[in-house]
Protein backbone atom coordinates (compact mmCIF):
# COMPACT_ATOMS: atom_id res chain seq x y z
CA UNK A 1 0.00 0.00 0.00
CA UNK A 2 1.43 3.35 -1.07
CA UNK A 3 1.57 6.19 1.84
CA UNK A 4 -0.69 7.96 -0.13
CA UNK A 5 -3.33 5.00 0.07
CA UNK A 6 -2.79 5.00 3.72
CA UNK A 7 -2.86 8.98 4.07
CA UNK A 8 -6.61 8.42 3.00
CA UNK A 9 -7.27 5.12 4.93
CA UNK A 10 -7.69 5.26 9.15
CA UNK A 11 -4.62 4.50 10.14
CA UNK A 12 -4.76 1.82 13.36
CA UNK A 13 -2.49 -0.56 15.28
CA UNK A 14 -3.35 -3.06 12.68
CA UNK A 15 -2.17 -0.89 9.84
CA UNK A 16 1.22 -0.38 11.42
CA UNK A 17 1.19 -4.32 12.61
CA UNK A 18 0.64 -5.34 9.04
CA UNK A 19 3.43 -2.87 7.44
CA UNK A 20 6.13 -3.74 10.22
CA UNK A 21 5.17 -7.75 9.87
CA UNK A 22 4.45 -8.32 13.55
CA UNK A 23 1.44 -8.95 15.95
CA UNK A 24 -0.86 -5.88 17.16
CA UNK A 25 0.64 -6.81 20.41
CA UNK A 26 3.90 -6.43 19.60
CA UNK A 27 2.81 -2.96 18.16
CA UNK A 28 1.31 -1.90 21.43
CA UNK A 29 4.00 -2.93 23.92
CA UNK A 30 6.37 -0.42 21.72
CA UNK A 31 4.04 2.29 23.04
CA UNK A 32 3.09 0.93 26.51
CA UNK A 33 5.75 -1.93 27.63
CA UNK A 34 9.09 -1.11 25.72
CA UNK A 35 10.52 -3.22 27.34
CA UNK A 36 8.71 -6.14 26.31
CA UNK A 37 10.89 -5.48 22.27
CA UNK A 38 14.40 -5.25 21.56
CA UNK A 39 15.76 -1.73 21.40
CA UNK A 40 16.17 -2.33 16.75
CA UNK A 41 12.65 -3.90 16.72
CA UNK A 42 10.61 -0.58 18.89
CA UNK A 43 12.60 1.74 17.21
CA UNK A 44 11.23 0.52 13.58
CA UNK A 45 7.82 -0.30 14.83
CA UNK A 46 7.67 3.63 15.96
CA UNK A 47 9.30 4.90 13.22
CA UNK A 48 7.11 3.24 10.74
CA UNK A 49 3.89 4.58 13.11
CA UNK A 50 5.29 8.06 12.62
CA UNK A 51 5.40 7.95 8.92
CA UNK A 52 1.54 5.94 8.66
CA UNK A 53 0.68 8.98 10.95
CA UNK A 54 -0.15 6.50 13.63
CA UNK A 55 0.31 8.30 17.20
CA UNK A 56 -0.49 5.39 19.70
CA UNK A 57 -3.07 3.21 21.22
CA UNK A 58 -6.13 5.54 22.13
CA UNK A 59 -6.25 5.87 25.69
CA UNK A 60 -9.92 5.92 26.39
CA UNK A 61 -10.07 2.11 24.25
CA UNK A 62 -7.34 1.40 26.19
CA UNK A 63 -8.37 1.89 30.07
CA UNK A 64 -11.55 0.44 28.78
CA UNK A 65 -9.45 -2.91 28.26
CA UNK A 66 -7.49 -2.99 31.12
CA UNK A 67 -10.19 -1.66 33.75
CA UNK A 68 -8.24 1.40 34.75
CA UNK A 69 -7.32 5.02 33.68
CA UNK A 70 -3.79 5.18 34.43
CA UNK A 71 -4.54 7.95 36.59
CA UNK A 72 -5.13 8.66 40.22
CA UNK A 73 -6.61 11.66 42.48
CA UNK A 74 -5.89 14.63 44.12
CA UNK A 75 -8.92 15.31 46.04
CA UNK A 76 -8.52 19.22 47.39
CA UNK A 77 -10.94 21.54 49.43
CA UNK A 78 -9.93 24.65 46.98
CA UNK A 79 -8.99 25.03 43.27
CA UNK A 80 -5.08 24.51 42.19
CA UNK A 81 -4.69 28.11 42.07
CA UNK A 82 -4.46 28.62 45.59
CA UNK A 83 -2.61 25.23 46.75
CA UNK A 84 0.48 26.57 44.49
CA UNK A 85 0.22 29.82 46.19
CA UNK A 86 1.34 28.09 49.22
CA UNK A 87 4.62 26.60 49.38
CA UNK A 88 4.30 23.72 51.07
CA UNK A 89 1.30 22.87 49.06
CA UNK A 90 3.33 23.44 45.46
CA UNK A 91 6.60 21.07 46.88
CA UNK A 92 3.68 18.67 47.83
CA UNK A 93 1.78 18.72 44.56
CA UNK A 94 5.29 18.27 42.99
CA UNK A 95 6.67 15.36 44.85
CA UNK A 96 3.45 13.50 44.59
CA UNK A 97 3.24 14.06 40.46
CA UNK A 98 7.32 13.38 39.96
CA UNK A 99 6.77 9.98 42.11
CA UNK A 100 3.74 8.96 40.29
CA UNK A 101 5.86 9.55 37.03
CA UNK A 102 8.24 7.21 38.27
CA UNK A 103 5.42 4.73 38.67
CA UNK A 104 3.85 5.39 35.54
CA UNK A 105 0.98 6.95 36.99
CA UNK A 106 -0.57 10.29 36.01
CA UNK A 107 -2.21 12.91 38.39
CA UNK A 108 -5.69 14.26 37.66
CA UNK A 109 -6.98 17.27 40.51
CA UNK A 110 -10.48 16.76 41.93
CA UNK A 111 -11.28 20.04 43.31
CA UNK A 112 -14.31 21.19 45.28
CA UNK A 113 -17.98 20.90 43.02
CA UNK A 114 -19.12 24.42 41.82
CA UNK A 115 -22.26 23.20 41.10
CA UNK A 116 -24.46 19.83 42.13
CA UNK A 117 -24.32 19.24 37.99
CA UNK A 118 -20.54 18.16 38.08
CA UNK A 119 -18.94 16.67 41.06
CA UNK A 120 -15.55 15.54 40.16
CA UNK A 121 -14.80 13.17 43.18
CA UNK A 122 -17.82 11.51 41.66
CA UNK A 123 -17.48 11.91 38.05
CA UNK A 124 -13.61 12.02 36.55
CA UNK A 125 -12.45 8.30 35.74
CA UNK A 126 -9.48 7.54 38.53
CA UNK A 127 -8.08 4.61 39.82
CA UNK A 128 -7.53 6.06 43.48
CA UNK A 129 -6.98 9.06 45.46
CA UNK A 130 -5.18 11.23 47.75
CA UNK A 131 -6.87 13.23 49.98
CA UNK A 132 -4.93 16.24 50.73
CA UNK A 133 -6.45 19.12 52.82
CA UNK A 134 -10.46 18.34 53.13
CA UNK A 135 -13.08 18.06 55.15
CA UNK A 136 -13.37 14.66 56.23
CA UNK A 137 -17.26 15.05 56.20
CA UNK A 138 -16.91 17.01 52.54
CA UNK A 139 -19.22 15.47 49.56
CA UNK A 140 -15.87 14.66 47.80
CA UNK A 141 -14.61 12.24 50.71
CA UNK A 142 -17.99 10.22 51.02
CA UNK A 143 -18.26 9.75 46.88
CA UNK A 144 -14.86 8.35 46.85
CA UNK A 145 -15.65 6.27 49.79
CA UNK A 146 -19.41 4.88 47.69
CA UNK A 147 -17.33 4.28 44.87
CA UNK A 148 -14.99 2.17 46.59
CA UNK A 149 -11.56 3.68 45.52
CA UNK A 150 -8.36 3.17 46.78
CA UNK A 151 -7.30 6.30 49.12
CA UNK A 152 -4.16 7.24 51.27
CA UNK A 153 -5.13 10.10 53.21
CA UNK A 154 -2.33 12.84 53.60
CA UNK A 155 -2.66 14.93 56.89
CA UNK A 156 -5.28 13.63 57.63
CA UNK A 157 -7.88 11.12 59.87
CA UNK A 158 -9.95 8.87 57.74
CA UNK A 159 -10.46 6.49 60.21
CA UNK A 160 -7.88 3.14 60.85
CA UNK A 161 -8.37 1.48 58.03
CA UNK A 162 -7.14 4.22 55.22
CA UNK A 163 -3.48 4.63 54.56
CA UNK A 164 -1.98 7.36 56.11
CA UNK A 165 1.04 9.55 55.60
CA UNK A 166 1.37 12.49 57.95
CA UNK A 167 3.94 14.26 60.46
CA UNK A 168 4.83 14.34 64.10
CA UNK A 169 2.85 18.00 64.23
CA UNK A 170 2.61 17.01 67.92
CA UNK A 171 6.26 16.62 68.60
CA UNK A 172 7.38 19.58 66.12
CA UNK A 173 4.78 22.13 68.18
CA UNK A 174 6.64 20.79 71.79
CA UNK A 175 10.02 21.09 70.59
CA UNK A 176 8.95 24.71 68.97
CA UNK A 177 7.39 25.88 72.89
CA UNK A 178 10.08 24.04 74.26
CA UNK A 179 12.70 26.26 72.53
CA UNK A 180 10.85 29.35 73.99
CA UNK A 181 11.08 28.27 77.33
CA UNK A 182 14.25 27.50 77.43
CA UNK A 183 15.18 31.34 76.34
CA UNK A 184 13.54 32.72 79.21
CA UNK A 185 10.04 33.77 77.61
CA UNK A 186 6.86 32.91 79.36
CA UNK A 187 4.38 35.59 77.95
CA UNK A 188 3.53 33.63 74.94
CA UNK A 189 1.28 34.10 71.81
CA UNK A 190 0.04 31.30 69.09
CA UNK A 191 -1.43 32.25 65.95
CA UNK A 192 -3.25 29.39 65.02
CA UNK A 193 -5.83 28.62 62.44
CA UNK A 194 -9.60 29.58 62.85
CA UNK A 195 -12.36 26.91 64.72
CA UNK A 196 -13.20 25.73 61.27
CA UNK A 197 -9.91 23.88 61.63
CA UNK A 198 -10.12 22.54 65.04
CA UNK A 199 -10.40 18.80 63.52
CA UNK A 200 -7.76 19.43 61.06
CA UNK A 201 -4.69 17.37 62.46
CA UNK A 202 -2.27 19.45 61.67
CA UNK A 203 -3.96 22.63 63.34
CA UNK A 204 -5.54 20.29 66.00
CA UNK A 205 -2.00 18.36 66.85
CA UNK A 206 0.30 22.10 66.82
CA UNK A 207 -1.87 23.93 69.00
CA UNK A 208 -1.71 20.73 71.35
CA UNK A 209 1.48 20.55 71.13
CA UNK A 210 2.46 24.32 72.26
CA UNK A 211 -0.74 23.95 74.97
CA UNK A 212 0.86 21.01 77.17
CA UNK A 213 4.29 22.01 76.72
CA UNK A 214 3.52 25.53 77.82
CA UNK A 215 1.15 24.25 80.88
CA UNK A 216 3.90 22.20 82.22
CA UNK A 217 5.90 25.57 83.11
CA UNK A 218 2.34 26.93 83.99
CA UNK A 219 2.12 29.29 81.19
CA UNK A 220 -1.25 29.84 79.45
CA UNK A 221 -0.34 31.39 76.05
CA UNK A 222 -2.50 34.44 74.62
CA UNK A 223 -3.93 32.56 71.38
CA UNK A 224 -5.01 34.38 68.27
CA UNK A 225 -6.63 32.63 65.17
CA UNK A 226 -6.61 33.56 61.38
CA UNK A 227 -7.17 32.12 57.93
CA UNK A 228 -4.71 30.66 55.20
CA UNK A 229 -6.33 33.19 52.93
CA UNK A 230 -6.26 35.48 51.91
CA UNK A 231 -2.34 36.37 52.86
CA UNK A 232 -4.05 39.52 55.04
CA UNK A 233 -5.36 37.79 57.31
CA UNK A 234 -2.54 37.18 59.01
CA UNK A 235 -1.34 40.69 58.78
CA UNK A 236 -4.61 41.82 60.80
CA UNK A 237 -4.51 39.08 63.45
CA UNK A 238 -1.12 39.84 64.03
CA UNK A 239 -1.30 43.36 64.28
CA UNK A 240 -4.02 42.06 66.98
CA UNK A 241 -2.11 40.30 68.59
CA UNK A 242 0.85 42.39 69.85
CA UNK A 243 -1.41 45.66 70.23
CA UNK A 244 -3.41 43.55 72.71
CA UNK A 245 -1.32 41.73 74.70
CA UNK A 246 2.53 41.94 76.07
CA UNK A 247 3.79 38.92 74.70
CA UNK A 248 7.59 38.63 73.79
CA UNK A 249 7.61 35.68 71.77
CA UNK A 250 4.74 33.96 69.24
CA UNK A 251 4.60 30.71 68.21
CA UNK A 252 2.78 30.59 64.75
CA UNK A 253 1.02 27.72 62.53
CA UNK A 254 3.07 28.18 59.55
CA UNK A 255 6.22 30.50 58.20
CA UNK A 256 3.66 32.34 56.26
CA UNK A 257 2.51 33.20 59.91
CA UNK A 258 5.32 34.12 61.29
CA UNK A 259 6.52 36.62 58.16
CA UNK A 260 3.17 38.48 58.96
CA UNK A 261 3.86 38.28 62.73
CA UNK A 262 7.51 40.07 61.96
CA UNK A 263 5.81 42.57 59.48
CA UNK A 264 3.12 43.60 62.41
CA UNK A 265 6.20 43.97 64.85
CA UNK A 266 8.48 46.11 62.06
CA UNK A 267 5.53 48.45 61.74
CA UNK A 268 4.79 48.90 65.58
CA UNK A 269 8.51 49.33 66.33
CA UNK A 270 9.31 46.79 67.70
CA UNK A 271 12.57 44.31 66.40
CA UNK A 272 12.74 40.57 66.08
CA UNK A 273 14.16 38.88 67.80
CA UNK A 274 15.87 41.77 70.32
CA UNK A 275 11.87 42.85 71.73
CA UNK A 276 9.93 39.81 69.91
CA UNK A 277 11.07 36.13 69.02
CA UNK A 278 9.34 34.27 66.59
CA UNK A 279 8.68 30.54 65.42
CA UNK A 280 7.38 29.00 62.39
CA UNK A 281 6.58 25.71 60.81
CA UNK A 282 7.22 23.80 57.80
CA UNK A 283 10.77 24.92 56.89
CA UNK A 284 9.36 25.72 53.72
CA UNK A 285 11.25 28.61 51.36
CA UNK A 286 9.57 31.39 53.07
CA UNK A 287 11.58 30.61 56.10
CA UNK A 288 14.73 32.12 54.54
CA UNK A 289 13.13 34.27 51.87
CA UNK A 290 13.51 37.69 54.29
CA UNK A 291 15.34 38.63 57.38
CA UNK A 292 15.71 37.30 59.65
CA UNK A 293 15.68 33.99 58.79
CA UNK A 294 13.25 31.88 60.96
CA UNK A 295 13.20 29.84 63.34
CA UNK A 296 11.51 27.19 62.52
CA UNK A 297 10.13 23.46 62.52
CA UNK A 298 10.64 21.36 59.52
CA UNK A 299 8.83 18.65 57.96
CA UNK A 300 10.13 17.09 55.07
CA UNK A 301 7.49 17.67 52.23
CA UNK A 302 8.85 16.31 49.43
CA UNK A 303 9.59 12.99 51.43
CA UNK A 304 5.97 12.83 52.54
CA UNK A 305 4.34 13.24 48.64
CA UNK A 306 6.49 10.90 47.60
CA UNK A 307 5.36 8.44 50.28
CA UNK A 308 1.82 9.10 49.95
CA UNK A 309 2.06 8.80 45.86
CA UNK A 310 4.03 5.44 46.52
CA UNK A 311 1.62 4.06 49.13
CA UNK A 312 -1.48 4.62 46.62
CA UNK A 313 0.67 3.14 43.66
CA UNK A 314 1.32 0.33 45.86
CA UNK A 315 -2.48 -0.11 46.76
CA UNK A 316 -3.51 0.31 42.93
CA UNK A 317 -0.83 -2.48 42.51
CA UNK A 318 -2.78 -5.08 45.15
CA UNK A 319 0.42 -4.53 47.35
CA UNK A 320 -0.13 -3.18 51.05
CA UNK A 321 0.81 0.04 52.36
CA UNK A 322 2.31 1.09 55.27
CA UNK A 323 1.01 4.43 57.34
CA UNK A 324 3.83 6.58 57.74
CA UNK A 325 4.22 9.42 60.33
CA UNK A 326 6.82 11.61 59.40
CA UNK A 327 9.88 13.08 61.95
CA UNK A 328 9.72 17.08 62.28
CA UNK A 329 12.88 18.92 63.63
CA UNK A 330 13.56 22.63 65.17
CA UNK A 331 15.95 24.90 62.95
CA UNK A 332 16.92 27.56 65.16
CA UNK A 333 18.06 30.74 63.15
CA UNK A 334 17.71 34.21 64.03
CA UNK A 335 13.94 35.05 65.13
CA UNK A 336 14.46 33.96 68.26
CA UNK A 337 16.75 35.32 71.08
CA UNK A 338 16.53 35.51 74.51
CA UNK A 339 13.40 37.17 76.23
CA UNK A 340 13.67 40.80 76.59
CA UNK A 341 15.36 42.68 79.80
CA UNK A 342 12.82 45.18 81.41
Amino acid sequence: MSDTDLAMAKVTLQSVADEVGVSRMTVSNAFSRPDQLSKELRERILATAERLGYSGPDPAARALARGRTGSVGLLLNGPLSESFEDAVSAEFVAAVADELTRRGLALTVLPPPQDDGFLPARDVAVDGALVYTCDPASAGVAWLGRRKLPVVAVDQDLGEDVTTIGVDDLGGARAGAQHLLDLGHRRIGVLALTDQFALDPPNRDRLLGWRETLAEHGVEPVIARTTLLPVSAALVAATELLESSDVTAVLCFDDVFARAVIAAATALGRSVPDDLSVVGYDDSRVATAGLPALTTVRQDVTAKGHLAAGALADLLGGREASSHTLPTELIVRDSTGPVPTP
